[in-house]
């Protein structure tokens, strides 16, 4: 009988091991599953995943200002699959965005998915490509506990401030109002700003401009400058007239030409900040969309014959610094499409005038050959203008200055007359970023000795202007320039105070509303610390030591609460009660004959039938300014406009037009006869609504 034969046993293939990668959005994970093999597993976290609790302060008070920390309602079944994928992987690798907020997104999915004994890995990248993906995997590394500690110094710190803050808003004046650390600061400079405006009186000022020609009968426009030895300021009409008519008859001859070279350097790549400004500039953008669009770039897009793809570096920084690496693409890049004079003679290194943390590069494109045109059909319309902005601006910044030819001359009669011009010479990165067209000047050449003569002399009046309103763009540089929020901040802040509509925006100008300068006022009276600038900003300060290991965090939350809680404490009882509430009036509801109550409301007061729900009518609520109309004599009525700014209106509209930003007196003006205007809230001052007459009187304090 035959020897059975023993069947050998296929060999087990040797077991892959499993990893997981946890991102915050499912564009992110899209992007990077491209460039990680099947051993990897790539999830999204949809964000944060704990938080401190909404019903509540969350903090306790007794434990050291211990924060309280509960998984955010709706997030349960995710963490559940999550925290399944996390057991059955080999490792783990928390891959949130590369700043303080993406480190404590990484320690709370650390604590929420109960992985303390599994292997794990904090990555981070600066920019979503192959390379820097693979790289970040070599590099893994603890989680920073000095950046999750900047984080939740600042989390408990804006809780302390809005929570006690907000509650304190809603007994003494109205429900669902708000005030936070850095967005009270941000309403204070836009109400101290409409204050400066409306206190503002013009000044009267004059120039002389003097159209002269030369012998080919060439114009030549020269502006007065005063004498040899020094300027001469002409104050008014007076004054502008006389010299005028010393010169009617003067000769004018060139005294002085000099030729010279203007040279205007490239400008930085983009920060946070400055790409917020230069869009709402250049693109009509608000903050917010601004960083939503950017967001998309940064996360990844379709892009026909490469599938998703990050488009440009991270976009939440305040550094200019670019890597070693896009440095040398993109001088070749400028040295290929453009030549060898566009490139810069040396590597520019921007600095910034503040702070700066430096934990990233500058936004730019992760690959300079992506030029705009080449993904304009792969993107949307906001897209393309946005990483056209982005692009350019980059590749900008490393070309050579551009540079002007210039001429100044000063001409002489009895007086000295100056004129001059420059032209482009050379583009350099104009070529590529040209947004803030500056316009050359060709003036004709002169030379010394040469005689113009005269073709009008001509005086002009002037007035100096108000400081300009706030914009998106303006706001957030002020911000940055005086060290309050940070560039994860400057787009949440505008749009909370438009939210919570204590801000209106007309055009791009932004005012105050009517309950924004309440909410300031109260904040000013009681809370004065919390809107100063340098509290604020040193308190910046104060986290940014934690996030450098050069701080303890729970020092701050110790050193502010208690004088903190001691002027709520005060508040409370000193602050009475706004009046906002429900006003019975003697107008008649026309629809069910209740007598209409004035109730407070998105923009201020309105008219409304106290029978609602049954009756819905609703109408303008108009104050009487207690003065009267000086066109026809009608009754003059505090009205607002469509988006809640306060002015003064005829009751007689549309029959009589007077309208006025200003309340009238019901005086007309000793000098001219226009009607007398109150500018001003603090320093009052009695004004001529004529603007060339310039009359103003103090204002009289009337005893109590």
């Amino acid at each position: 009988m035959a020897e059975k034969k023993e069947v050998e046993k296929p060999k087990k293939a040797k077991e892959t091991k499993k990893h997981l990668v946890i991102v915050e959005s499912p564009a992110k994970a899209k992007t990077i599953k491209k460039f990680l093999g099947n051993t990897y597993k790539i999830e999204a976290s949809m964000g944060h995943v704990r938080d401190l609790p909404k019903s509540q302060l969350g903090i306790d008070m007794e434990h050291d200002y211990e924060p309280k920390y509960i998984t955010i309602r709706g997030k349960g079944q995710l963490l559940s699959k999550l925290r399944k994928e996390a057991h059955a992987a080999d490792k783990v690798y928390l891959a949130t965005d590369p700043d303080r907020e993406g480190e404590a997104i990484s320690w709370h999915l650390l604590h929420a998915l109960d992985l303390k004994e599994k292997p794990i890995s904090r990555i981070t990248f600066n920019e979503i490509t192959k390379n820097a993906v693979k790289k970040s995997i070599s590099e893994a590394r603890e989680i920073d506990m000095d950046l999750v500690n900047a984080q939740q110094a600042r989390r408990i710190l804006d809780r302390m401030v809005g929570y006690t803050i907000s509650d304190l808003l809603w007994q003494k004046v109205k429900g669902r109002l708000s005030a936070g650390r850095v967005q009270s600061v941000a309403l204070r400079i836009i109400c101290d700003r409409e204050e400066e405006i409306n206190s503002f009186i013009p000044e009267e000022y004059w120039s002389i401009v003097a159209y002269l020609t030369d012998d080919h009968k060439n114009e030549i426009e020269a502006k007065f400058y005063g004498t040899d030895e020094q300027k001469i300021e002409l104050h008014n009409q007076q004054q502008t007239e006389k010299i005028v008519e010393e010169i009617k008859t003067e000769e004018f001859v060139v005294e002085e030409v000099k030729q010279g070279t203007r040279i205007k350097k490239p400008v930085a790549p983009f920060t946070t900040s400055t790409l917020q400004q230069e869009a709402s500039k250049h693109l009509n953008m608000t903050t917010q969309k601004t960083m939503m669009v950017a967001q998309q770039l940064y996360e990844g897009v379709d892009i026909k014959g490469e599938g998703t793809v990050g488009l440009v570096s991270y976009i939440r920084t305040d550094s200019f610094r670019i890597s070693d690496e896009a440095y040398e693409n993109v001088v070749q890049f400028i040295y290929d499409t453009y030549g060898k004079e566009y490139v810069n003679e040396k590597r520019v290194i921007y600095k910034s005038k503040g702070k700066t943390q430096d934990a990233h590069e500058a936004i730019r494109p992760t690959s300079v050959s992506r030029t705009p045109e080449s993904l304009k059909e792969s993107l949307s319309k906001d897209q393309y203008k946005l990483y056209k902005l982005i692009w350019e601006r980059f590749v900008a910044s490393q070309m050579a200055p551009a540079v002007y030819d210039t001429l100044s001359i000063k001409i002489k009669c009895k007086y000295q007359f100056r004129t001059g011009g420059s032209v482009l010479r050379f583009e350099g990165f104009l070529k590529v970023y040209n947004y803030n067209k500056e316009e050359t000047e060709k003036i004709v050449k002169l030379e010394k000795g040469q005689k113009l003569q005269q073709k009008e002399i001509k005086p002009l009046q002037h007035f100096t202007q108000p400081p300009a309103r706030f914009t998106d763009a303006s706001l957030v540089k002020t911000l940055e320039e005086i060290g309050v929020g940070r560039p994860s901040t400057y787009a949440p802040t505008l749009t909370t105070i438009q939210a919570r509509n204590y801000v209106t925006k007309e055009g791009k100008n932004l005012f105050p509303t009517e309950l924004g300068e309440i909410v300031n006022d109260i904040m000013k009276n009681y809370f004065a610390d919390i809107v100063d600038i340098n509290f604020t900003a040193t308190m910046e300060d104060k986290l940014d030591a934690v996030e450098e290991g050069k701080g303890e965090w729970k020092q701050i939350i110790r050193e502010f609460y208690p004088p903190f809680h001691q002027e709520v404490l005060d508040a409370t009882e000193k602050l009475e009660k706004v009046t906002i509430q429900d006003e019975v009036t003697d107008i008649i509801c026309e629809k069910c004959g209740r007598n209409m109550v004035i109730k407070y409301g998105r923009y201020g007061k309105f008219l409304a039938c106290p029978g609602f729900p049954e009756c819905h009518n609703a109408k303008p609520f108009y104050e009487n300014a207690g003065v009267n109309c000086p066109e026809c004599g009608g009754k003059v009525l505090i009205k607002k406009t469509k988006k809640g700014r306060k002015y003064f209106g005829c009751e007689n509209h549309p029959e009589c037009n007077f309208m006025s930003w200003n309340k009238p007196t019901g005086e007309k003006c000793p000098r001219c006869g226009h009607f007398m205007e109150e500018k001003g809230k603090k320093n009052t001052k009695i004004v001529c609504s004529n603007i060339q007459c310039g009359y103003v009187e103090e204002k009289e304090e009337k005893e109590e």
